[in-house]
């Protein structure tokens, strides 16, 4: 019988159900959601074997409503699709209307209010587990979010289509369909007369199938948008930008070919990166005034305008994030090339607080080049977007996608309504 309660409590013990409480209480308990911290005001309090945590906090990082009734001591939560209601000393909760019975019921301790924590995360639809060698709770909450593909400068090894739709051009199969929306394709450029370019001195091109690509996006029911990739190099973009016959010629050619998809991506890069003064104004306002036309022009047209630009804390300052937020349907921040791999989650913070700051959350999607990241890392950038609330994320690219890149975009990004 001894042997017996012994391997139980060794069984419970090994798979975080039970948590050590004399070895933890001196060591604290950290706990991650995505693979970023939760911070807490007061640390985790542990209790029969249970993890209690500050309500708000926990509610915050996982975006759900709360509310205090201070004269019954009551907690309500709920994000839309699930509610659950605790009272302080009650060990019978609420869940979608439904009694739970707590092993730990919520706690006023120090004067702040403190919820189980597997309860309040699970109930969410959070998986919660115990990783021993960190002394950590890591939970993993899978959410809406909408995800842009580029799909561009793919070769045989690096295919854009097979990555997408799980098998060699011209076969499709459902792939990776279920997660990726959006497919913003890189097949146009600019010359500096406003010329617009299948074929650019950048490697961007159309395909001769992209009729193909076209038609079973369609099937799949994917969005598409063209991508106008254009660089400042040898002041190509700086100039065509200085030039209102270019600009004219530039709107009338990308409204035209857009007829064939459900919005433009304008990808102008490079602007900004060593004017000042005045000359950086001027190069801002050049920008802003393309884009006025453009944006009237395809709204004519109902089509999207998306806008993908460098991060609002890079070394390219010619994008005025506020009034360009204002024109655009949505704005791709291009929050990598920061000098090391995996891209700092500081920076990448930095840049979405900053955009965010001046454009709205709904229309701001976190660009992610897949070639600075890991699996484990995209899962931390895709937090970020969540806890931000953000539209979505755009990976660079699409053939880069690694099977643990998309196990981990799984596991984070819910594709179910």
């Amino acid at each position: 019988m001894k042997r017996y309660i012994l391997l139980l409590w060794l069984l419970l013990f090994s798979t975080g159900l039970l948590l050590p409480g004399a070895a933890l209480a001196n060591q604290g308990i950290a706990v991650s959601l995505n693979g970023l911290p939760v911070s807490f005001d007061v640390k985790p309090v542990l209790q029969n074997g249970r993890t209690l945590v500050p309500f708000r906090a926990l509610a915050e990082a996982l975006n759900v409503g709360v509310t205090w009734d201070s004269a019954t001591q009551t907690i309500q939560a709920g994000n839309g699709s699930k509610s659950i209601i605790m009272q302080i000393g009650n060990q019978t909760a609420n869940l979608n209307g439904t009694p739970v019975t707590l092993d730990v019921p919520p706690q006023i301790i120090n004067g702040r209010t403190l919820v189980p924590l597997r309860f309040f995360s699970e109930s969410f639809n959070c998986t919660v587990t115990w990783q021993q060698n960190t002394n950590e709770i890591v939970l993993l909450s899978p959410s809406k979010l909408e995800v842009i593909g580029f799909y561009a400068l793919g070769d045989q090894k690096t295919s854009s289509w097979t990555n997408l739709f799980g098998t060699p051009f011209p076969e499709a199969t459902r792939g990776n369909t279920d997660l990726v929306k959006t497919l913003a394709l890189g097949w146009y450029s600019l010359d500096q007369e406003g010329n617009l370019l299948t074929k650019s001195t950048t490697g961007w091109q159309r395909p001769d199938s992209y009729e193909e690509v076209l038609a079973v996006a369609k099937d799949y029911q994917l969005k598409t948008q063209m991508v106008v990739h254009v660089t400042d190099d040898k002041l190509l973009l700086t100039n065509l930008l200085a030039d209102d016959g270019a600009m004219a010629q530039a709107v009338a050619n990308i409204a035209e070919e857009a007829k064939n998809y459900q919005g433009v991506n304008l990808n102008f890069e490079g602007l900004g990166l060593s004017e000042q003064g005045e000359q950086l104004t001027q190069v801002r306002e050049s920008l802003v005034h393309f884009v006025i036309l453009l944006a009237e022009k395809l709204k004519a047209d109902k089509v999207e305008l998306s806008l993908t630009i460098h991060a609002p804390n890079s070394a390219y300052r010619g994008y005025d994030y506020q009034r360009l937020g204002s024109l655009a349907d949505e704005i791709i921040i291009m929050a990598y090339d920061y000098g090391s791999k995996p891209e700092p989650l500081p920076l990448v913070e930095q840049a979405i607080q900053q955009a965010k700051a001046v454009v709205p959350a709904e229309k701001l999607v976190l660009g992610i080049s897949l070639p600075s990241e890991t699996g484990e890392s995209l899962i931390t950038k895709v937090a970020l977007a969540q806890r931000y609330q953000l539209k979505g994320i755009a990976l660079w690219r699409l053939g880069l996608v690694t099977p643990e890149m998309w196990s981990a975009l799984r596991s984070t990004i819910s594709t179910t309504d």
